[in-house]
């Protein structure tokens, strides 16, 4: 299922930027965005966990430096039945978490010193099994590629909405009017919000689910949630952007001004609702 999300996710951002590319240039701009998008989208399915890394800011950790975590992550992945990941870390003060990679065998862990700092040893472990979760359901592929793919329409829209601001071609074959153009570029990051809004919060719940399975407790990743949210209302993400903040376990833009409206994941306090609901044997 998550591969017919991936293939349907790609195939809209390709719909987005080539609208972009007839607002930009017409009938050319048009070919030329999809042709763009085609080798984007192949791209984005080999190397956007790559991008991701990049764009977060995440660096590998070695066993020595992490050693508990190394231990927990090994726990966790041989219950998951899965090989265990990488393990990044950025140096964040935010409390966050994500994963990524375009398979179990290709995967990576990555939490936030603000994390580390933060939790204690079993509210750790459930942020780590709900990571751990992700990869496991096989919603890395996706939100990797959406995170590659909403950043590639964003720069785009910043293009259009120079051009519109600079000067646009007003025959119908060099492209659309400036304040077409214009409307498009704010609108298209929106519409890629969305779209990965659209994948993104049903995977939220199922992760919480299982990763409470696979640690085999619930409270943990409860009570990291509760903390991460309260932490990312005043701590902001050095490296959060739009693109990538669904791949977090919690909302990395939380309380940042209009970007909160258009959050990729479900409310914190619902989703320790569930959890407190969830009978583990």
């Amino acid at each position: 299922m998550n591969i017919l999300k991936t293939f349907l996710l790609l195939g809209l951002l390709t719909v987005l930027m080539v609208f972009i590319g007839r607002m930009i240039g017409g009938n050319a701009g048009m070919l030329v965005m999809l042709a763009i998008s085609l080798g984007m989208n192949f791209f984005s399915f080999w190397f956007s966990d790559k991008m991701v890394v990049r764009m977060t800011g995440a660096k590998p950790v070695s066993r020595s430096q992490v050693p508990e975590i190394y231990e927990m992550v090994e726990e966790l992945a041989r219950r998951a039945k899965v090989p265990s990941p990488k393990i990044y870390m950025t140096n964040d003060a935010q409390p966050n978490a994500f994963a990524t990679g375009r398979s179990p065998s290709h995967a990576l862990v990555a939490v936030t010193q603000g994390l580390v700092n933060l939790v204690d040893k079993n509210e750790l472990r459930g942020v780590l099994a709900h990571e751990i979760a992700h990869i496991a359901n096989r919603d890395i592929l996706i939100s990797s590629v959406a995170a590659m793919m909403a950043g590639v329409i964003t720069y785009a829209a910043q293009i259009a909405q120079w051009g519109a601001i600079f000067g646009s071609h007003s025959d119908e074959n060099e492209g659309g009017s400036p304040v077409g153009t214009l409307a498009l570029a704010i609108l298209a990051p929106i519409a890629a919000l969305l779209v990965q809004a659209a994948v993104s919060r049903s995977r939220e719940y199922q992760a919480d689910a299982s990763g409470a399975s696979f640690a085999r407790d619930k409270d943990g990743l409860s009570q990291a949630l509760q903390k991460i949210e309260a932490a990312s209302s005043r701590v902001p993400l050095a490296h959060a952007n739009a693109a990538t903040a669904h791949l977090y376990i919690s909302n990395p833009l939380n309380g940042a001004g209009l970007m909160s409206l258009f959050s990729t994941h479900p409310p914190v306090k619902d989703r320790v609702a569930r959890l407190r609901e969830l009978r583990l044997s």
